[in-house]
């Protein structure tokens, strides 16, 4: 790295910090929660789209790319698919309700119960998302850089905890928006090198990905075990992009913060938008690696012979041979690393590097400041209201130390995520226990007049555990179809018990009288 990469590596973090500290200087309750719902269009949707997609997508498109095919592009579908319930649905009803959670909508549809199953469900499945998505983007980075990838975790841990806990929602989603913005740079200035190294250029490197590659962009193949296959794809990916951005406090807490329903909803679309720019970038990331690497296997041998390859193996090994390797080896994760470290000129290494970091800390910044929330107004605010200071700066206070605190446990368990897996798998497996329940409760709650609560709580804790006993049974299924599992499960265990158990609540808070039919 040469001084610039240096000096822009540490002009992003201090900005960051200073903008912590410039949002931190009058903060209350309502400020450090929900930003005094004051925020536009453009932060909300930019936000959004920072901290509930960059982390994990830097690294796994391209990789999922580079090593099967592009079957991965329905996630395009996927996403576009929840625009309607997204819009018209979910940001209506948070709107209307005022609520300061999402889970606080379901004691008022449900009970208490509901709503502290919900809140605990987000608090484990954003922790456990915050671990992989860190991970994921500090493998990068510490193979780039050349620092221990469990150093990296925690300085930026510790920065990402630092602003958020000085500068709360509003310091967070600022940010979130400038991390976009960088984070959109470096993937154009990626692109651009990784085409300008293909001998015969952008349609050449096409042609030769797509040369002898049977299902590249679909695969209809009924299986459970076939990976990125095109049905797991777009309904698990479809499945989980609703819970995302329709049931999770992340995104509930960004809508909330904006001054009107309107600004929501428009928000959203930006957000849509970034999507469809960000996934075909990282796309054609993947295909312009497998077209360098065809041309240039030698520059993988060094990772492989790592990997424990023999030195007479790789020099027999055509490039063929070394992607097929770097996949069996589960390797593919590190292809585009090797190309930055290899190929990128002096200078850009820094703003590549910062992009990282901000994939990083857009992750942390989110997730520890809406576990917090959540932790704070569904539990101890509601079931011991006794803890909750009279004083509003002592709030703040305890509040900020609960910032540090949850972001200790986050940053702590990311440093372990490594054995579970490639980093799509991780993410996918140690969410969809929970996200799917989780949405499945929301919808019920939504557009379900006759089921109970005992029939939900009960449905929702089966389901999940059913859910995570199946990824041990089936641990050679796609982890993708554990979404439709869990959210499956959800709504017939929840339905069926109902029937059986409780009395239903009939249409108190649901779509129809809140949306609909408004008093």
């Amino acid at each position: 790295m040469s001084p610039l990469d240096y000096l822009v590596v540490i002009a992003y973090l201090l900005m960051t910090v200073a903008l912590g500290a410039w949002f931190g200087r009058h903060q209350s309750r309502d400020e450090f929660f929900e930003a005094s719902r004051s925020m536009g269009r453009l932060t909300v949707g930019l936000s959004v789209m920072a901290t509930l997609f960059s982390s994990n997508s830097f690294v796994f498109y391209p990789s999922i790319v580079y090593g099967d095919s592009l079957k991965i592009w329905l996630t395009l579908i996927a996403h576009t698919a929840i625009f309607p319930l997204i819009v018209w649905v979910f940001i209506p009803m948070f709107s209307r309700l005022n609520c300061p959670t999402a889970y606080e909508y379901l004691e008022r549809r449900f009970h208490v119960s509901i709503r502290c199953l919900a809140s605990g469900l987000f608090i484990l499945l954003r922790i456990g998302w915050m671990a992989s998505a860190t991970f994921a983007a500090s493998l990068v980075l510490a193979a780039v850089s050349g620092v221990d990838q469990g150093v990296v975790i925690i300085s930026l841990g510790v920065v990402s905890i630092l602003y958020t806990m000085m500068g709360g929602l509003r310091a967070v989603m600022w940010t979130d928006v400038i991390q976009f913005f960088i984070f959109s740079l470096t993937i154009l200035l990626a692109l651009g090198l990784l085409v300008s190294q293909q001998s015969g250029g952008f349609l050449d490197m096409f042609e030769k990905y797509t040369s002898d590659r049977p299902h590249m962009l679909v695969d209809w193949t009924p299986s459970v075990t076939l990976q990125f296959g095109s049905w797991a794809v777009l309904f698990g990916i479809f499945l989980e992009a609703l819970s995302a951005f329709g049931a999770d406090q992340v995104a509930v807490q960004r809508y909330l913060a904006a001054d009107s329903e309107q600004t929501s909803q428009n928000g959203f679309v930006i957000t849509i938008l970034g999507i469809w720019f960000v996934v075909p970038a990282l796309l054609i990331i993947g295909v312009g690696l497998y077209g360098y690497y065809g041309e240039h296997p030698g520059d993988l041998h060094p990772l492989l012979a790592e990997a424990g390859m023999k030195d007479s193996a790789l020099a027999a090994a055509s490039p063929t041979d070394v992607h097929d390797e770097m996949v069996e080896r589960g390797l593919q994760d590190k292809a585009f690393p090797v190309f930055v470290k290899d190929h990128f000129p002096p200078g850009t290494i820094g703003l590549f590097l910062a992009a990282l970091m901000a994939a990083i800390m857009s992750s942390i910044d989110s997730g520890i400041h809406s576990v917090t929330t959540a932790f704070v107004v569904d539990f101890r605010d509601r079931l011991l209201p006794h803890l909750k200071p009279e004083d509003e700066k002592e709030d703040v206070r305890l509040i900020r130390g609960l910032i540090v605190g949850i972001g200790a446990v986050s940053v702590t368990l990311a440093l372990y995520v490594g054995p579970l897996g490639d980093v799509f798998t991780i993410g996918k497996m140690l969410t969809a226990a929970f996200g799917g329940p989780l949405l499945a409760v929301f919808l019920l709650a939504f557009f379900s007049p006759k089921v109970t609560t005992p029939g939900v709580f009960l449905g929702t804790i089966f389901s999940a555990a059913a859910t995570l006993a199946c990824m041990f049974v089936f641990d050679d299924w796609f982890s993708v179809w554990f979404w439709p599992i869990g959210f499956g499960l959800a709504m017939l265990l929840s339905w069926g018990l109902s029937l059986i158990l409780g009395k239903p609540h009939g249409d108190e808070f649901t779509y129809r009288s809140v949306v609909k039919q408004p008093e």
